[in-house]
């Protein structure tokens, strides 16, 4: 029986179909441009950003400029790229201006695409951000389509790891900036850091293209940003409780793989309770008293440690130390880290130097980044197997941009063994006639692990013609990648998201001539080289197009589906022939967790004789079920994840617009006179209760804490006695004494200096108590679960005490800040000293579900303050203390009040 949905398509399309549809008259006006944009002069062609720089003025829209600028676009790409966008790359350029993901598959050029919408939206003057998975794409891209944007008129800026703040905020200050998700959310918390605007780098966020948006916002949005610094050594800890894991029985604990959990029985408990008293590390009776809370989460870590993480695949030791392998490409990630002592009872289990633990500073999640842009789009190969998850977290909707040309691939069944022994002895052999018919073949496997056990088996069987790309050699993977075209190579590879290089038959000829070439000097005998080595390259791509294209194979099924595709979609670029087919056991990892015990004892049964598989539509569908229960599950803990930062978001957007408002503000007495006055109140309301009689009062009580909080001492005692007094006149009398002393300091420091620490005690006190406050959530998170037992929603428990803790915290502030201003004092003449030093602060990028630290390459970001560097006196805007530098104690303080630094700006400790 037809459904009606399906009989609706067939008359009315698809909603992809009807949206495509209406970009038509579009493509059709800018075609209609080509002829009088191509007979411009370079000049006139740049004159027409100028020209619709000034329609945006005069209020035209970006929508308005559509077809023209997508034109000049067009036209510039041709003059200086050499290429002409085909019309379906328009169509992707109009949905991503549409603030739409645009599905294009491998080598439909989106790269190029995305130059179409930027460059529309960077004529406002606010600034496009291209958002890449690494730093590698980020510069590549920057430079190579920034020859665009600079014909244009338009300056390029690019962000990766190790600039400086100056070299940022020039980036950013460009109107289109190139760079990697990391970088953008670490700017943006490092910005909620600073203590003046003129330090801050970013300037907002207008207009995002989020190239690998599935990769960007799908599989790394399981994990928050997070800016932490280092706490103290425990690692004597970490190895004393990890010489006891060894010893265990596996009937002392359970391990879930599909969960990945791993916890202790009741003999476990036990065993390790007596061998934790024995090393005097167990207070009271029993682990799970609530003084050994600390313990229980490392001994837990420990065990995790050894038997749910196994060296070569999910991290290597290199050079002393654990690094991490990304679960999704396969590559090494040199700076990561898994986080909450998990890191470190990894390094405790090696035996290698064990690394401090860090405390939150400062975190975010990609969803709540993102979500801030005032319009967000992307692109990917693979986006519509999450097509609902996009929808729903952050509105965007998914459209299939056709390709240029029809695909040619053919994607085969899946073959399914009973045994990996079987699956691989069959692989092997498939190698060997690919290479024997001159077929360049991809082999895709799930794990550096696999790949090297790959590689040794050809080895074993005479084959030794072939390249690993696998996080171990990550160097020279542009390179392996753009030649895996060639007829009869063979490409070994963990994993293809997001590699960022296409897969041309015969090869790339431009990577060929930048190798091969290198630094050979411009003129006739390079050029007749460069052309020898593009002929060879379409004589090639001539072979290996005879020999069928390029064949994927992949040596297992990973638990998504768009992983699967990414993998596929190598294959049969730009109309290319192509073929694709995984090769799978009944002792895989998705199938043996998706239980295929039964489908082993079923096919023992028919029959099935060793080295024979079985093909059949039926098991595709059975698997793409199998994934698509794995991939509801990871969108069910991300969706719930973000539930959770949501009501830390509100907080963290409530105190960093206060954090502006404070730094914007020239002076901030009335604001600290508040907090003054709020503090005298609840002291008042506190020890003087409305209802009470006046010989309830506790008047010893407020004298104290008066003197604890305000500095003063005031004779509170003899005032209670006077005959009538109300707390009226109480309060009144105190909150006198108070603003009198603070006059009395702001006469001394004069009102400049006094500004100046106003401001610094109020920020930097915020600063210390959110960061206490953040520490508190992660606690709060880590049991609010318990609550469920209780019949009560975590969430809403959640919530509710988040905003108690947000409500204290915004109390204690008052406190701290009062107490602090009411007993700050200048230091006249202090020894010559370096000023402080801001600590340094490691970047951190935390899995919700596997606890892994995911944040790139590099590792640690060091928040250094200007002042440690000695700047140029002509450089210094005596308004502007951010810029001033180091400043000896004894020079003229730059502010220009003609006294010394160390009597003015310098003065206060």
């Amino acid at each position: 029986m037809v459904s009606l949905g399906a009989v609706a398509r067939k008359i009315f399309g698809s909603a992809n179909d009807r949206r495509l549809k209406a970009t038509r008259g579009r493509v059709e006006a800018i075609n209609a441009l080509e002829a009088e944009v191509s007979a411009l002069s370079d000049e006139e062609l740049r004159a027409r950003t100028d020209r619709f720089r000034q329609e945006l003025a005069n209020g035209a829209s970006p929508d308005d400029l559509l077809a023209p600028a997508f034109a000049t676009v067009r036209e510039a790409a041709k003059r200086v790229l050499g290429m002409r966008p085909f019309d379906v790359q328009l169509i992707g350029g109009m949905v991503l201006h549409d603030g739409a993901i645009a599905e294009m598959k491998t080598g439909e050029g989106k790269t190029l695409v995305a130059t179409l919408p930027v460059y529309l939206n960077a004529l406002t003057g606010k600034g496009v951000h291209v958002v890449t998975v690494n730093d590698y794409l980020a510069r590549r891209d920057a430079e190579w389509m920034g020859r665009v944007y600079g014909f244009l008129g338009l300056s390029t800026g690019v962000i990766v790891h190790g600039l400086s703040d100056e070299e940022r905020r020039a980036a950013y200050a460009c109107d289109v900036t190139y760079a990697t998700n990391n970088e953008l959310g670490f700017d943006y918390l490092r910005d909620n850091m600073k203590y003046d605007r003129a330090q801050m780098v970013q300037r907002g966020h207008a207009y995002a293209i989020v190239d690998e948006v599935d990769s960007i916002l799908i599989d790394e949005a399981r994990t928050p940003l997070i800016i932490s610094g280092p706490l103290d050594d425990r690692s004597e800890l970490y190895n004393t409780i990890d010489a006891f894991i060894p010893g265990l029985e596996p009937s002392d604990y359970e391990v879930d793989e599909k969960q990945r959990t791993a916890i202790f029985t009741e003999e476990g408990t036990e065993k390790m309770e007596n061998r934790l008293r024995e090393a005097g590390l167990l207070k009271g009776e029993s682990l799970y008293d609530v003084e050994n809370v600390a313990i229980v989460h490392h001994v837990n870590n420990a065990l995790k440690a050894h038997r749910l993480f196994q060296r070569d695949k999910d991290y290597i030791v290199r050079n002393g130390e654990i690094v991490i392998i990304d679960e999704f490409t396969g590559r090494m990630m040199p700076g990561r880290r898994y986080s909450e002592g998990l890191h470190q009872a990894l390094e405790a289990k090696e035996h290698v130097k064990i690394q401090p633990e860090n405390q939150t500073l400062a975190s975010i999640t990609f969803q709540n980044y993102f979500r801030m842009y005032d319009k967000l789009a992307g692109m990917t190969g693979t986006a519509a197997t999450e097509a609902e998850e996009f929808a729903n977290i952050y509105g965007l909707a998914v459209v299939e941009i056709p390709t240029n040309l029809p695909v040619q691939r053919i994607d085969e069944d899946d073959e399914v063994y009973r045994t990996v022994e079987e699956k691989y002895r069959a692989i092997v052999a498939e190698i060997r006639q690919a290479i024997e018919k001159g077929q360049p073949i991809l082999v895709g496997t799930t794990s550096i692990e696999k790949s090297e056990y790959l590689a040794d088996r050809l080895r074993k069987e005479g084959i030794t013609n072939f390249e690993v790309l696998n996080a171990r050699h990550h160097e020279r993977e542009a390179y392996i990648v753009s030649q895996a075209g060639k007829p009869g190579a063979v490409t070994i590879a963990t994993n293809m998201a997001g590699r960022g290089t296409d897969i041309q038959l015969g090869g790339n000829a431009d990577m060929r001539i930048a190798e091969e070439l290198g630094d050979m000097p411009p003129g006739p005998e390079r050029e007749a080289k460069e052309q020898a080595i593009r002929e060879d390259v379409q004589r090639l791509k001539e072979q290996a197009k005879a020999a069928g294209g390029l064949y994927v194979l992949a040596t297992e099924r990973h638990e998504s589906r768009r992983i699967d595709n990414q993998l596929r979609g190598r294959s049969g670029r730009q109309g290319d022939p192509g073929r694709s087919k995984f090769y799978l056991s009944l002792q895989d990892d998705l199938m043996r967790i998706f239980g295929s015990d039964r489908m082993d004892g079923m096919l023992q049964k028919l029959g099935l004789k060793e080295d024979e598989a079985i093909v059949h539509p039926w098991i595709n569908k059975a698997l793409e079920k199998a994934q698509k229960k794995v991939e509801a599950r990871n969108f069910d803990i991300r969706k719930n994840l973000l539930k959770y930062d949501d009501v830390m978001n509100d907080q963290r957007k409530v105190v960093f617009e206060q954090r502006l408002e404070l730094m914007d503000g020239e002076n901030l007495s009335e604001t600290v006179a508040e907090m003054r006055q709020d503090v005298i109140d609840d002291l008042v309301a506190k020890h003087i209760p409305e209802t009470a009689y006046a010989e309830q009062w506790d008047a010893v009580g407020l004298k104290e804490a008066v003197r604890n909080a305000l500095n003063l001492d005031l004779p509170i005692e003899d005032w209670v006695k006077e005959e009538g007094i109300a707390e009226d006149d109480i309060r009144e009398r105190i909150t006198e004494a108070a603003n009198a002393a603070a006059r009395e300091r702001a006469e001394r420091f004069g009102p400049d200096i006094m500004a100046y620490v106003e401001k610094s005690v109020v920020l930097q006190t915020l600063d210390h108590l959110w960061r206490e406050h953040l520490v508190n959530l992660d606690h709060l998170r880590s049991v609010i679960g318990f609550r469920g037992y209780a019949q009560r929603d975590p969430l809403n428990e959640y919530k509710s005490e988040a905003f108690e803790l947000f409500q204290a915290m915004l109390g204690n502030l008052r406190e701290a800040v009062t107490a602090q201003l009411m007993r700050v004092e200048l230091v006249r003449e202090a020894a010559e000293a370096p000023p402080p030093q801001a600590p340094e602060t490691v970047g951190h990028h935390i899995d919700g579900t596997t606890g892994e630290d995911d944040f790139g390459e590099g590792g640690t970001l060091t928040l250094a303050r200007a002042e440690n560097r000695a700047v140029p006196q002509e450089e210094r805007d005596p308004n502007d203390p951010s810029t001033w530098g180091k400043v000896g104690r004894n020079e003229p303080c730059p502010c220009g009040s003609g006294k010394k630094y160390k009597h003015c700006h310098g003065a206060f400790a």
